[in-house]
């Protein structure tokens, strides 16, 4: 029921922010427009990210795992993977999900208003939308990302892939170059190869996933060429052209001429802010030296009455900031709030096999800020559950501060490792001790008995102590 008190948020955008934020003002009793445009409705998350890289690396994995274990007395057909049934059925699920958790979702609550079309800052309280006029008490950006094309040569004309257009492939690449060696670029890769293509990385950087420790790199790398994927870091792109069918990249590696060749070539080597054709220079609304949405701790932009959130606003990138971002931006632009987002503790995860996790500091980044770290660092090697499973890929390092014992981060590379992820976060976000961590109950043969077990090696020798002993 519309009242004197009743607000109009106006949000330009259709995915995780936009959705968190129309859902958050409909709690506040306000009314909503919510006007799309690009992808549809649900935005990278359900349609080109998050549900189709997911299902699709699942799938690769139950592929690759049939033919590869460690089990002995286990034998099984290599057999003939039909590609296009595979992502028939990767394409079903983003359409069930797109229908079940945002259209009938906004059908569900009367506030809610979606438009499609493209919006338009006419004022700053103004949009305009299919040539009509909505006015807001406050508008919110929340238009995302894109993959942002590198700066070379002859990509734009060779027909390149990226992972908008990568996963509606129905026919199997025979060789895929991937360009760029962070989450994205990693993902696919392995994807692809345990589908059966054969996969190059180029990497500009000397180690793939530049910004973690070399522990972490190092021993990704080392599986990923275990299972055949060519990587080459350091590497400087002169040209990329065509040659008859196939995609010819001339490089330099090592202050060498390297020439690689493949079927496609996949561009991963970043995301660019949908801020183009809003008119927001009209409006006064500042972007940052990358272009993206400037926004202060409480997702204000350089405009008083408009707000921005999710991936257009940059760093970091993720569904559930997006979300986050969304609702606490409706909450102050309708409540009047100042509230200021939280990043002190965030869980990320890649999601390769094994699985890169990771919540707070690392060893370099705590020391960075004077902090007297410790690691433990264990292998899963020692720990039951991988032993059981035959497979000790990886290792669970915990980081603590030496002075107080409080744990202050950790770096996983481990199968499933994102699932250890939240007790570690919960232990940051309320100041628990390794001591502490150590002495809850862990189920015997879990995953997550590896996180006590690193906790007990600040204080103890585990060669020194039984399988369940502490």
């Amino acid at each position: 029921m519309l009242t004197e008190t009743t607000k109009k948020l106006i949000i330009i955008g259709g995915g995780s922010a936009a959705f968190a934020a129309a859902l958050r003002a409909s709690d506040l009793g306000d009314q909503v427009t919510m006007i799309n445009d690009g992808l549809p409705i649900g935005g990278t998350c359900v349609n080109v990210g998050c549900i189709p890289s997911k299902t699709l690396l699942r799938a690769a994995e139950a592929y690759h795992r049939t033919l590869h274990h460690n089990f002995s007395g286990i034998e099984a057909d290599r057999g003939l993977v039909n590609f296009q049934a595979v992502i028939r059925k990767k394409r079903q699920m983003v359409e069930d999900l797109r229908q079940e958790k945002y259209l009938n979702v906004i059908q569900l609550i009367p506030n809610i208003q979606f438009i499609e079309g493209r919006g338009y800052m006419a004022a700053p309280d103004r949009v305009t939308v299919n040539g009509e006029e909505f006015k807001g008490d406050n508008i919110l950006i929340a238009t995302g990302a894109r993959p942002l094309l590198a700066s070379v040569p002859g990509l734009s004309e060779i027909g390149y892939l990226t992972n908008e257009t990568a996963f509606e492939l129905e026919e199997l690449p025979e060789s895929l170059i991937v360009l760029g060696g962070r989450s994205i670029a990693l993902e696919c890769a392995q994807m692809f190869a345990r589908f059966g293509s054969r996969v190059t990385i180029l990497q500009r950087s000397t180690r793939i996933l530049p910004s973690e420790e070399p522990d972490i790199t190092d021993s990704l790398s080392s599986y990923f060429r275990e299972e055949g994927i060519e990587i080459a870091t350091g590497v400087t792109i002169g040209l990329i052209r065509k040659e008859g069918d196939q995609v010819v990249v001339e490089t330099t590696v090592g202050g060498a001429p390297k020439i690689f060749k493949a079927d496609h070539v996949l561009a991963a080597t970043g995301r660019k802010a949908n801020t183009e054709g809003l008119g927001l220079e009209k409006v006064g609304v500042e972007l940052n030296s990358q272009g993206f949405l400037k926004v202060d701790e409480t997702l204000k932009t350089s405009v008083s009455s408009i707000y921005g959130a999710g991936d257009v606003i940059g760093e970091p990138m993720f569904v559930y900031t997006a979300a986050y971002e969304g609702a606490l931006a409706a909450e102050n632009a309708l409540s009047g709030s100042s509230k200021v987002r939280d990043y002190s503790i965030l869980p990320w995860v890649i999601f390769t096999d094994p699985q890169v996790a990771g919540v707070g500091l690392d060893e370099a980044q705590a020391r960075q800020q004077g902090i007297d770290a410790e690691v433990a660092s264990l292998p899963l090697s020692q720990v039951p559950r991988s032993l059981a499973a035959r497979d000790t890929r990886g290792f669970i390092k915990l980081i603590r501060d030496r002075q107080t014992d409080r744990l202050i981060g950790a770096r996983i590379l481990a199968p499933e490792g994102s699932e250890l992820l939240m007790e570690i976060s919960l232990a940051l976000k309320f100041g628990l001790t390794a001591q502490e961590t150590a002495s809850f109950f862990h189920p015997y043969l879990t995953l997550s008995e590896g996180v006590k077990l690193a906790a007990i090696m600040f204080k103890k020798d585990l060669n020194k102590l039984s399988c369940c002993a502490i």
